[in-house]
């Protein structure tokens, strides 16, 4: 037996947790369930796919993670006229979640390994071949389809049982840096609780291109000259430079909210820039 992650924008007020950890007790009473977060802003898949990429690595390999952000799916006109669902395994871990956008972005591409997932009435029993016809709408997709396939997985079932294997997802793509000789150019991708504004901009990037050089990070009306070593690094009220857990260049103001006082947001432009 495995473990099972959730990761919802259920938020905390509503009984909507209660109700899936309610799913899940029927569905397998004895698996372990931790909960990533609740706290998802609501369909913010940008917001998922960093909360994930940051965690999903410290559970043990094998750990199957349900995402619940946007259950129904998307499309380009902005209706879902057919949903999908699907489960993926990357990097050693499994995923299950509406196509949404999400997997492209938490896996850079199409995973590997994705099946899309078949109603509850036509999943297979365990060595029994695949279903090959596709779900129905369903009124709680979370409740009639992402739990049961989840919880599949967490028990030991393969991927393969869950569904046919699929190549076509709803595409969603990251931001990319732009580097050049003396700058790397990078956006903000998430402000966290604290505020502190986290950039795609990585650590190793800034070492390959800064090759030892100084550097200086620039945003706003703003140029901080010097990257710290952590968070705490500076007295309140300053803003701080550094490199996050992950590895992500994340700009902050020790014990203030650098997002409200800096005036920056998802998006906002952050330059690295080295000297010539």
């Amino acid at each position: 037996m495995g473990v099972l992650t959730l990761l919802t924008d259920f938020g905390y007020r509503d009984h909507y947790v209660a109700a899936l950890k309610a799913r899940l007790l029927h569905l397998a009473p004895a698996l372990p369930v931790m909960d990533i977060t609740h706290g998802v802003e609501p369909y913010n898949i940008a917001h998922a796919v960093h909360v994930l990429r940051a965690v999903f690595r410290d559970f043990p390999a094998g750990t199957t993670h349900l995402i619940t952000v946007s259950d129904y799916g998307a499309s380009d006109a902005g209706a879902v006229a057919t949903p999908a669902w699907h489960a993926a395994e990357h990097a050693g871990h499994y995923f299950v979640a509406a196509d949404n956008g999400l997997l492209p972005l938490l896996c850079d591409g199409v995973p590997a390994q994705l099946v899309r997932l078949a109603s509850p009435d036509a999943l297979p029993t365990a060595g029994a071949a695949p279903a090959a016809n596709l779900q129905p709408v369903s009124l709680n997709p979370t409740r009639d389809i992402l739990a049961p396939a989840a919880v599949r997985l967490a028990l030991g079932q393969p991927l393969s049982s869950l569904g046919p294997p699929v190549t076509d997802l709803y595409l969603l793509t990251n931001r990319q840096l732009r580097l050049q000789d003396n700058r790397i150019t990078g956006h903000v991708v998430h402000v966290d609780h604290y505020g502190n504004l986290i950039t795609n901009i990585s650590r190793e990037a800034v070492e390959v291109v800064g090759r030892g050089r100084p550097a200086a990070v620039h945003f706003g009306r703003e140029i901080v000259r010097e990257l710290r070593p952590h968070f705490a690094a500076a007295p309140p009220g300053e803003i701080v430079c550094t490199f996050n857990p992950q590895g992500c260049l994340s700009v902050a103001i020790n014990q203030g909210h650098a997002s409200e006082l800096l005036g920056l947001y998802f998006d906002s432009q952050v330059d690295v820039r080295f000297a010539e």
